[in-house]
């Protein structure tokens, strides 16, 4: 069985598809000690929550300790509504084993914590995500998976919705079925 862990600092919908299809996830790391995750996690049977809170170190001297907390035999590492930069360290020593998902179609929106109501009021028409391998410049990596639905003229809410409910939803614990199934990780 492989050891996967995800990082979220939201309320973990992500977190919440991909157990509901039954992907084992081993552990739980937030950097918001109010994030909804945290509940998630503590209400599945699988999983325990490990909070790390920022204290003003540099990035790369908070990825040490995030590190400290994830087993050395990880094989995949899940950022699902991650908001901290990783740093070009942690990036490096986890490169293969660490994915993102992001909504927008990248490159489109890279880098940006609301690519959809970037889109949205850039008067995209098509809306999308994208999961990628993590690398240190943001939301660079080779893409694994992209897809897209034309949502016309909807009130931005519903974008948002209809983003995360059928496309993230969907594409992240199938994406992570098929790095399983597939050897990749």
């Amino acid at each position: 069985m492989k050891k996967i862990i995800v990082m979220a600092s939201g309320e973990g919908t992500n977190f919440q598809a991909i157990i509901d299809k039954g992907i084992i996830v081993n552990k739980v790391l937030t950097n918001n000690p109010k994030s909804g995750i945290i509940k998630r996690a503590k209400d599945s049977d699988h999983c325990a929550s490990y909070l790390v809170e920022p204290q003003g170190e540099t990035r790369e001297e908070y990825d040490k300790k995030i590190d400290y907390g994830i087993p050395h035999d990880t094989d995949l590492i899940v950022l699902a509504g991650w908001m901290r930069i990783l740093s070009p360290w942690f990036c490096e020593k986890w490169a293969g084993k660490i994915i993102n998902i992001h909504p927008s179609l990248l490159p489109a929106f890279k880098g940006s914590t609301n690519a959809i109501e970037e889109a949205y009021n850039y008067g995209c028409k098509v809306f999308g995500a994208t999961v990628h391998w993590v690398t240190p410049e943001v939301d660079s990596g080779s893409i694994i998976d992209q897809r897209a639905m034309q949502l016309g003229d909807k009130p931005l809410y519903k974008i948002e919705e209809m983003v995360h409910t059928y496309i993230e939803h969907i594409m992240y614990p199938q994406t992570i079925k098929q790095l399983i199934d597939n050897g990749n990780i």
